[in-house]
C-alpha cells in the first residue's frame, strides 16, 4: 500500500479545499473556506517548527499522501490544548431525580447543561478520508498514526483527550438537534451557524445561548432522538474510538448533538501499547502494524508488516520505500 502520513504543508491548500467541499456540512474543523484553511496550515506549520516541550495551544494538521502520485487523499488534526482562544463549550447530559411524597412517585428528568469541562484537554479531530479511498484501512491509518505522534511528543498534550463526532444531519443538510434547541435562540440555520463557527469561532454561543439547564422533555422528539447519536458516516469512527479506550460520558456537541468521546491520554490503546525499536532487516514481516519515524515536521507513518526479534524489528520492503527507511533507523510501531 503506497500511502504515508506526513505533516501538512502550505502547498496542500488546494487538496484540503477540494476535500472540504465533499464533507457535506457539520464538519467544523475542515471548512470549505480558503482563508480559514490557510490560517490552519500556517498555524500548523508554526507548531511543527516549534520544538517546545510545553503543553500549549497548538494545532497539528496531517495529510494522507499517495506516495506514487503525490495526491493528498485524507487529512486529520491534533489540537493540543482547547479553550485557549475562546471557551470550549459542550452540553453535558445529566439526570435530576425528584420525589413527591404526596404522589408517592419519583420523577427523573434529563437535562442539558452548557459546560466548559473539557477546556485544557487535547482533541483529535478533523479526520476526513476522500470517498474514493474508503477501503484498505486508510481511515484507521489516519486515525491511529496521530497516537504515535502524541506518544513521541507527550509533553505537548494534556492528560485528557477527546474526539467530537458529527451528529445527525438530514438529507437537506439540517440538524434536528440544532432546530430543536439552539436554532430557536439564534435565528439562523444549522448550516449558517456551523459555517460561522468554523470561520469565527463559537464565542457567539457564549453571547447568546441561555446559561440555565435545558430539560430534554421540552425539546422536539426528533431533537431528543439525536442527542449523543453519531452521523451514519461516523459510526465506524465511534467504534474505532471505543477500541482505543475512548468512551461517551454524556458530553455532546452544542450544534448537532453528536457524541464527544473522552479518554485519559495515557490510557489510549495505541499510545499505551506502542513500542520503539531499530530496524534490523528489510524483508518479510508477519504482523500488520502502523509504524512511524521522525518528529514534528519530519514525522511520517505508514502500514507495515513487522516481525520482532531480540535486536529489533524486520519490516517489509513496501513500508521501507514509503518512508525511505533502511536498517538502523529507529521506528515506533503498534500492531493493527
Amino acid at each position: 500500500m503506497s500511502f504515508r502520513i506526513r505533516a501538512a504543508r502550505l502547498d496542500d491548500l488546494q487538496h484540503l479545499y477540494e476535500m472540504a467541499k465533499l464533507t457535506g456540512g457539520g464538519f467544523t474543523n475542515l471548512p470549505a473556506d480558503r482563508n480559514s484553511l490557510t490560517q490552519k496550515l500556517e498555524r500548523s506549520e508554526s507548531a511543527f517548527q516549534n520544538d517546545t516541550r510545553e503543553h500549549g495551544d497548538d494545532l497539528f494538521v496531517m495529510v494522507l499522501e499517495n506516495v506514487e502520485t503525490g495526491a493528498v487523499r485524507g487529512t486529520s488534526q491534533l489540537f493540543t490544548k482547547v479553550g485557549q482562544t475562546w471557551p470550549f463549550y459542550s452540553y453535558r447530559l445529566s439526570t435530576l431525580s425528584q420525589t413527591s411524597k404526596e404522589l408517592n412517585r419519583t420523577f427523573s428528568a434529563q437535562m442539558l447543561s452548557l459546560v466548559t469541562d473539557l477546556e485544557g484537554a487535547s482533541e483529535v479531530g478533523g479526520l476526513f478520508l476522500h470517498p474514493g479511498e474508503r477501503a484498505g484501512g486508510l481511515g484507521l491509518l489516519l486515525a491511529r498514526s496521530r497516537y504515535l505522534f502524541i506518544k513521541e511528543h507527550r509533553n505537548r498534550f494534556g492528560d485528557k483527550i477527546f474526539a467530537e463526532l458529527r451528529g445527525v444531519i438530514d438529507e437537506a443538510g439540517g440538524s434536528p438537534f440544532w432546530d430543536g434547541l439552539a436554532g430557536r435562540f439564534f435565528g439562523m440555520s444549522f448550516q449558517e451557524a456551523d459555517y460561522f463557527n468554523a470561520i469565527h469561532g463559537n464565542q457567539f454561543i457564549a453571547d447568546l445561548m441561555p446559561k440555565h439547564p435545558i430539560y430534554t422533555a421540552m425539546l422536539s422528539e426528533s431533537a431528543r432522538a439525536a442527542i449523543g447519536v453519531p452521523h451514519t458516516s461516523g459510526r465506524a469512527a465511534m467504534r474505532m474510538l471505543e477500541n482505543e479506550n475512548f468512551s461517551y460520558d454524556g458530553y455532546i456537541d452544542i450544534f448537532d448533538g453528536g457524541p464527544t468521546m473522552v479518554a485519559k491520554t495515557d490510557d489510549v490503546t495505541s499510545i499505551r501499547n506502542s513500542k520503539s525499536a531499530d530496524i534490523t532487516a528489510i524483508g518479510e514481516g508477519e504482523i500488520k502494524s502502523i509504524i512511524s519515524i521522525g518528529s514534528l515536521e519530519n514525522f511520517q507513518a505508514t502500514y507495515a508488516m513487522i516481525s520482532e526479534n531480540a535486536e529489533g524489528v524486520t519490516i517489509d520492503q513496501q513500508a521501507a520505500e514509503n518512508l525511505g527507511l533502511s536498517t538502523g533507523n529507529r521506528i515506533r510501531y503498534v500492531s493493527r
